[in-house]
């Protein structure tokens, strides 16, 4: 009996003590989320802002360089060592959802209280879906449209910029002025995505589209660009220069016009010493369909990551920011209904405006998961036609040949 007692009052002892003691906290969740950002770009910023507001999930951020995002991801993912979230640029997402690399995020999607897909832009959602499935959600995002010179154009006697093709070559030739270094357009048709970019959505107002590159509408866009350096309307090194110096040689004031996008309003603001402004691009004719290239990133989750909802939790409190996206960052939010507040810089407002409008004509490249062979061929179809090797049709055909091999 005195045996039982002291079992009891050990029991009770130590229930007690069990009582008074104060509970471990348990240890959070860790979550690995990779990206190109840098530090003073959303990504780490965000991720900081979030490991902050709570203690039940922790994310580390890896940044990576951006010729190495797509191979060092891969090889993490081949050897079971994937990030759980990662940002992927938009041309790959189909190839990893069509390896079974991605976690299909549809039905998280849908029972989200945080994302609406329908409030996205058309393009951004259509280079996240494989198979009718969802397989990211846009980052941000970007397009391009037609920087002009409005100085230039005054002088010129143009009233308003190019509407059409014939009206973009009408007044490029207005505005070249070969003996002061001045060219009308610049433009990009480097060998790489860049020239991929900025070709695309000339084939697609023309009626072709990625996987459809050589009917009559496409080969009079590429004589057109082919017409521009002959001319010398254009500058002779468009076939090496990237988008970048494009927009360098109009904010000089060596180029009346450029193709380009909203990444470099904030250096039009700080260098261009000229009114400028940004249009639509110009459509093969009146009436004829609009469309511009569609760039940045898609947030993704690998398949093998071992806490979905807890990663689906970090993705949701990203996308709650996007609101803030360009005021914060200077990068577009891939919202359609997210408007942008005034910057009190009437040109900036003005080309952010024109540049949102540009989006909702914007179209992915692909999705396919053969991207990176169908870009080469139209990066080499633009290469023989405008060093003069093939005509455009010969290159495009030859690019479709490519094309077609792949995809079939």
């Amino acid at each position: 009996m005195k045996n039982i007692r002291t079992i009891a009052y050990a029991s009770v002892a130590a229930v007690s003590l069990s009582l008074a003691l104060p509970a471990f906290a348990q240890d959070p969740v860790n979550i690995q989320l990779w990206a190109v950002d840098r530090p003073d770009q959303p990504a780490p910023q965000l991720i900081d802002e979030f490991n902050e507001s709570q203690d039940e999930i922790h994310v580390e951020y890896r940044q990576l360089q951006f010729s190495d995002l797509l191979s060092d991801v891969m090889r993490a993912y081949a050897v079971g060592k994937a990030p759980d979230i990662y940002a992927v640029d938009v041309p790959f997402n189909a190839m990893m959802a069509s390896k079974g690399a991605l976690m299909d995020l549809t039905e998280m999607v849908e029972n989200s209280d945080v994302i609406n897909i329908d409030d996205y832009y058309p393009g951004p959602v259509e280079s996240a879906t494989w198979d009718g499935k969802l397989y990211g959600v846009p980052k941000s995002t970007n397009t391009i449209a037609l920087f002009y010179n409005e100085d230039m154009f005054e002088a010129a006697g143009i009233d308003e910029p190019p509407q059409t093709w014939d009206e973009l070559y009408q007044d490029a030739q207005a505005l070249t002025d070969k003996d002061a270094g001045v060219y009308g357009l610049a433009f990009s048709a480097q060998a790489n995505e860049e020239g991929t970019f900025q070709f695309l959505p000339w084939v697609q107002m023309a009626g072709g589209s990625w996987d459809d590159v050589n009917g009559p509408g496409a080969v009079e866009a590429l004589t057109l660009w082919k017409k521009f350096l002959d001319e010398g309307l254009a500058s002779p090194d468009t076939i090496s220069r990237s988008q970048w110096v494009s927009t360098s040689t109009f904010i000089s004031g060596n180029a009346a016009m450029a193709i380009s996008g909203p990444w470099e309003l904030d250096r039009m603001v700080r260098e261009a010493d000229f009114n400028w402004n940004v249009a639509l691009l110009p459509v093969p004719e009146e009436g004829a369909p609009r469309s511009s290239a569609m760039g940045d990133y898609n947030w993704v989750l690998f398949k093998s990551t071992e806490h979905p909802e807890e990663t689906f939790k970090v993705l949701e409190y990203i996308a709650s920011k996007d609101p803030e996206m360009f005021q914060r960052f200077g990068q577009l939010p891939p919202e359609d209904n997210v408007e942008i507040p005034s910057t009190g810089n009437e040109e900036l407002d003005q080309a952010l405006s024109t540049f949102q409008e540009q989006l909702k004509y914007a179209q992915p490249r692909g999705p396919s998961p053969e991207w990176p062979a169908i870009s080469k061929a139209v990066q080499d179809a633009l290469q023989a036609a405008l060093t003069g090797s093939q005509t455009p049709q010969q290159a495009l055909d030859a690019a479709q040949a490519k094309i077609d091999k792949v995809t079939n």
